[in-house]
């Protein structure tokens, strides 16, 4: 199969996503960039001196989604769990600062935190500060206490898991349950720990490496037959494949395949792409869009984004710009 997007079903896209609110459940993170100058080896072992020049925060995970989301013109309203540390209370600043609505579980834990240091726009080490077992009984019922008032004021859902501890099987099975009963869209960011615990979803969206791991074989993109299969064993309508600089597939439950190219001009950081797919892909569903231009558009704003250092949102001008010069179809 193949589709095309015209400008005029863009900008008819992009418009009637202002109107919507996207929930965004998931697993929240902050994102900080040290940045220096590298010109000398430390005479203590053999690893470069960084003399520090700047200190940069950003949103990530879940919440880098939610700021897609309020990027495309949309509303979100952001579900997910931070520490009472300092970290939590930059994000909920953060957040609160680009206008989505969050309900922050407050819990006892650290805030998930991804510290890079950077020399000349080079990363030279990560620093992973985390807790990510599944959250306790008692924080996962007052999560679920969040869910349903969330879910019922949305116009799609996103359930973005990093293994962190938030969606476990109980919130992912009450947020697709409450989803579906208002017959809304859900767009799943899938990773290994419950991987196959998302029957319902509208769009499942795991990447090449992901789904491989998961069903312990190695898809053959020239022949992706099997992959209508996996939907039935998914549970899922639509399951749409990322594999970086080969583009998307995206199989749906009725047998059709679209190949979705990349539209990357030259990747400076894949850091965030995919929450940028996600955010673009739900807002255009409950925008109207049908599974296949929804992809498409996602694709073009993961195209913009790899440009841009670390986790960034895509706005609706950038989007723009770039269908002034280019024709959007598979």
């Amino acid at each position: 199969m193949s589709t095309s997007l015209s400008r005029e079903r863009l900008v008819e896209l992009l418009d009637a996503g202002r109107s919507k609110r996207i929930a965004v459940i998931g697993d929240a993170m902050l994102d900080v960039y040290l940045s220096g100058d590298a010109e000398r080896i430390s005479p203590e072992a053999p690893v470069p001196v960084v003399r520090f020049r700047g200190r940069k925060y950003a949103l990530g995970g879940a919440a880098n989604v939610a700021q897609n989301v309020v990027a495309v013109g949309a509303r979100c309203h952001l579900l997910a769990s931070v520490g009472e540390d300092l970290a939590g209370n930059t994000l909920a600043t953060m957040l609160s600062e680009i206008g989505a609505a969050d309900a922050l579980l407050r819990v006892d834990r650290c805030t998930t935190q991804k510290t890079r240091v950077l020399a000349r726009s080079q990363q030279l080490v990560r620093i992973d500060e985390e807790e990510d077992q599944s959250l306790g009984a008692d924080d996962v019922e007052r999560l679920l206490a969040l869910v349903g008032t969330t879910v019922a004021a949305a116009d799609a859902v996103i359930l973005e898991d990093y293994n962190k501890g938030v969606l476990v099987p109980a919130v992912i099975r009450a947020a697709i349950d409450a989803a579906s009963a208002r017959g809304i869209p859900v767009v799943v960011d899938p990773k290994y720990r419950n991987f196959f615990s998302f029957g319902g979803a509208t769009i499942f969206k795991p990447n090449r490496r992901e789904l491989e791991a998961a069903v312990g074989a190695t898809i053959d993109l020239d022949h992706p037959d099997a992959m209508p299969s996996m939907l039935e064993t998914l549970g899922v309508r639509h399951l749409l494949l990322t594999l970086g600089e080969r583009g998307m597939i995206l199989a749906s439950a009725d047998g059709s395949i679209e190949r979705i190219s990349t539209v990357a001009r030259e990747v400076y950081d894949v850091v965030g792409a995919g929450d940028t797919v996600t955010a673009y892909l739900a807002t255009m569903l409950a925008a109207g869009a049908t599974p296949a231009e929804a992809a498409i558009i996602a694709n073009v704003a993961a195209g913009i984004e790899v440009g841009k250092l670390g986790a960034a949102s895509v706005s609706r001008q950038e989007l723009l710009e770039y269908v002034d010069t280019h024709v959007l179809h598979v």
